[in-house]
Order: structure tokens, then sequence, then C-alpha cells
């Protein structure tokens, strides 16, 4: 979901693991040289879409990595094959926190000043979706993501080592998105 920390906890966890850290949106930025605003304003939601898909599908052949993707990756199906290569994890945010933090944030890549109201429909419509990765953290309105990254990720990796082990998985199939 836009905003949730996706690019900061998945930083902290890659440079946790020792591993590489990829962030689709940056890519897709990079090679565009847009803001993902930009594309969207220009193209539609449904070419950043199919962007977003073909830099997904260049990524997942990288091992010992962890990706941080669009929130709206999980939209498409197919996406789904790619994510699965990996350990998906669903960093779960109140929206009144998500709220805060894109009310902060002028690059917000959707969504030029939110609403609650556009939040919570973005969050209903996608909520499905992200109920099927592999690792789910919920953050309540309560508490404090901002304050702690490195909790959150200690938190992941706690999930993860669980994760790894019911599914006797090795070091070597992790792969993060």
């Amino acid at each position: 979901m836009i905003g949730c920390g996706k690019s900061t906890v998945g930083q902290l966890l890659a440079r946790k693991l020792g591993y590489s850290f990829l962030d689709t949106n940056q890519i897709i930025e990079r090679a565009s040289k847009k803001k993902i605003s930009e594309i969207i304003q220009e193209n539609g939601e449904e070419k950043l879409r199919e962007i977003e898909s073909s830099v997904l599908n260049e990524v997942q052949s990288y091992v010992c990595c962890v990706v941080a993707t669009g929130g709206g990756v999980v939209l498409r199906n197919s996406n789904w094959a790619v994510l699965h290569n990996g350990i998906v994890v669903f960093l779960d945010v109140a929206v009144s926190i998500l709220f805060r933090r894109l009310q902060r944030d002028d690059n917000n890549e959707l969504l030029r000043f939110p609403s609650v109201e556009q939040i919570e429909d973005i969050r209903r419509a996608r909520l499905p979706f992200y109920l099927q990765a592999d690792i789910h953290i919920s953050f309540e309105e309560n508490m404090n993501q901002d304050s702690n990254p490195d909790a959150i990720v200690s938190e992941v990796t706690t999930q993860l080592i669980q994760f790894l082990r019911e599914n006797k998985k090795s070091e070597d199939d992790m792969r993060f998105v």
C-alpha cells in the first residue's frame, strides 16, 4: 500500500540480511526519467502497471535480494506468479497513519492530496490481494511505526524465520517482494 514503508523497511531488511535492495518504483523512474506520478498523468495507471510488470519480471531472477514494489503490483494475476517466486511481506498500516504520511510526502506516487476516503477505497480494493502475502505485519493506529523502523525489521525477520521453518525453505530460496 502506498506510504506503508516498503522502501524504508526493505532497505533496512536488506542491510540486516546482507542482501541487495531493489525498489521497482526507483527503477521505473530512472529508466523513464519521469516520476511515477508523471507516468500516470501522461499515460494512465494501466501503462504504469504494464511497466511495473515488466520490471518485476526482470528482477525476479535476482537472489539474495529484497525488492520493494509499488502497492498496485498485486492487481495483476500474472504478477503473483512472479511474486511467489520469493517471499511476499505485507506491511498492513492503518489508514490514518497512511493519510498522515501522504500529507507529508510531496512525491507520493498516485495521490497528490489524498483524502482518508481515497486511501480507504484503494486499501479496500487491494486488501484481498495483499492478504495473499506469505507474511503479514499489522500496525494499528496506536502503534508508532515511524519512530522505530528497526523494530519493524525485527518483526519481519522473526516472522520470516518462522515462515522458512514452516515451509522448509533455505536461505538460498529467499527473494523478497
